[in-house]
């Protein structure tokens, strides 16, 4: 059976794990404002886990497309007090961020996943999460939140991100982070037109089977959704949830979401009916 060493936690990946995303941010695509406080992000934490969350993923930075970026000492301000509230909880927390010095703050205040968009590209972020027990999402983007959106090119986007996931999981190997640490996100909506997300998404089964290592995908609510079904951010859940069945289908190892009971919920129909 796959495990998920986790920081403080082994995490079985017998299921689909659904991973509850908390924005402290101003500015996010989708929720952005709503839980900067730390008494309403825990209030919030805490609906998510009665829905039935198995991670909490808290991000001080908006990376959606052309969002501005964040300085260290300001997203630590945002993300730091909400870990440290949350560490009560006792339930697998992630810290969603690319830079070395918010990885280290979080990692000292006990947080259990770093999910890094730039795959710990930073100067200095593999060696510390090397000495660390969290676990690590490596994610594959093309270009940067600025402007990643604006002319996103390959010639073969399956076969692009495979190798580049491949090759950042390797180092993760090499500079000493156990395989049983690792998940891997394609990516979709970073640096990837609508041509690209399908083809990639079509192209999970056989993203995992080359890289042997679990998936994370996150496709909550996402653009890509909106431009098939022509909905706006706040009516994409239906979209959301058929995106999350069937990358579940692809045997994706962890969803990251929005909307996390009814997600909870569809994954149970699916696991006791398919």
């Amino acid at each position: 059976m796959n495990i998920l060493q986790c920081g403080r936690f082994s995490l079985q990946l017998n299921r689909p794990l659904v991973m509850g995303i908390v924005n402290v941010t101003p500015d996010s695509f989708s929720d952005g404002g709503h839980f900067q406080q730390v008494g309403a992000a825990l209030a919030y934490a805490e609906k998510l886990l009665a829905d039935g969350a198995d991670i909490l993923d808290i991000g001080g930075e908006s990376t959606r497309p052309g969002a501005a970026f964040v300085s260290e000492v300001e997203e630590i301000r945002r993300v730091i007090p909400v870990i440290t509230a949350l560490q009560a909880l006792n339930v697998p927390l992630s810290v969603d961020t690319r830079k070395a010095a918010v990885m280290h703050a979080a990692l000292d205040s006990g947080v259990d996943l770093v999910n890094d968009i730039s795959a710990l590209e930073e100067e200095g972020a593999l060696e510390l999460l090397a000495k660390s027990n969290a676990a690590v999402c490596l994610m594959h983007k093309q270009g940067e939140p600025q402007n990643m959106q604006s002319t996103p090119s390959y010639s073969d986007v399956l076969a692009e991100v495979t190798h580049y996931l491949r090759q950042r999981r390797d180092a993760a190997l090499a500079a000493g982070i156990a395989h049983q640490r690792l998940l891997l996100d394609p990516g979709f909506g970073f640096g990837k037109n609508l041509e690209h997300n399908v083809a990639l998404f079509r192209g999970l089964p056989m993203l995992l089977q080359s890289l042997t290592t679990p998936l994370l995908i996150g496709v909550s609510r996402k653009s890509m959704l909106g431009q098939i079904t022509g909905q706006a951010v706040h009516e994409r859940m239906p979209a959301s949830i058929a995106a999350a069945l069937m990358a579940a289908q692809a045997g994706s190892a962890v969803i990251r979401v929005h909307d996390v009971r009814e997600t909870v919920d569809a994954l149970k129909v699916w696991r006791a009916l398919q």
